[in-house]
């Protein structure tokens, strides 16, 4: 039977895993045993997914990106060029932690910017969106706007990418899409 998905002849795709159609795995990527990735996915060059990572439906990989075991990305999340999760808080190269992965949620629609850090055992609610260089080393919240090192929270986004300028009465409207969001006891959700 023929996959219905697409592997560039130098990527390695080991036995166990399931692929999801019209998923794309570029050069030099390794995707590892009882991963799942879901359709659509696109995973750029030098990927490596380890085993038992799970990949929600048209999750985009960028070049150089390491996803650890521990870690779900749920549906629409973006992995910008070589951001990071790491999957053991206190690592030692004398001391074996393989049975002590964190683990990490990537909730629907999240971004994540070139060359940022996930510290394991830190959640990301939907839409959030982690800048460029960033180190996650807490919860973030949906719709949360965090950078730096350590990340910290400067504001808000939409589900389209925009910051969210909330007025006195703690609505905002997404620039492009028209959507409406209401800022309530420091938490935002979509009206």
């Amino acid at each position: 039977m023929e996959n219905k998905y697409f592997a560039h002849e130098t990527a390695v795709v080991d036995d166990g895993c399931t692929i999801g159609a019209g998923t794309k795995i570029w050069h030099f990527s390794h995707i590892m045993p009882k991963c799942i990735l879901g359709e659509k996915c696109n995973i750029g060059q030098n990927v490596v997914i380890s085993p038992e990572v799970v990949l929600g439906d048209n999750v985009k990989v960028q070049n150089n990106v390491s996803i650890y075991t521990g870690v779900t990305c749920e549906d629409d999340v973006f992995l910008g060029p070589s951001m990071v999760f790491t999957n053991v808080i206190n690592p030692r190269s004398a001391v074996n932690r393989r049975g002590q992965y964190s683990k990490t949620t990537v909730k629907k629609g999240v971004s994540i910017g070139a060359n940022a850090t996930i510290v394991c055992g830190n959640d990301i609610g939907e839409y959030a969106f982690i800048g460029a260089g960033t180190v996650v080393t807490k919860e973030v919240l949906p719709y949360a706007l965090i950078v730096g090192n350590p990340g910290r929270q400067i504001g808000w986004m939409s589900e389209f990418g925009h910051r969210l300028k909330f007025n006195e009465d703690g609505v905002a409207v997404c620039d492009e899409s028209g959507d409406r969001y209401k800022l309530q006891q420091g938490r935002v959700s979509k009206i």
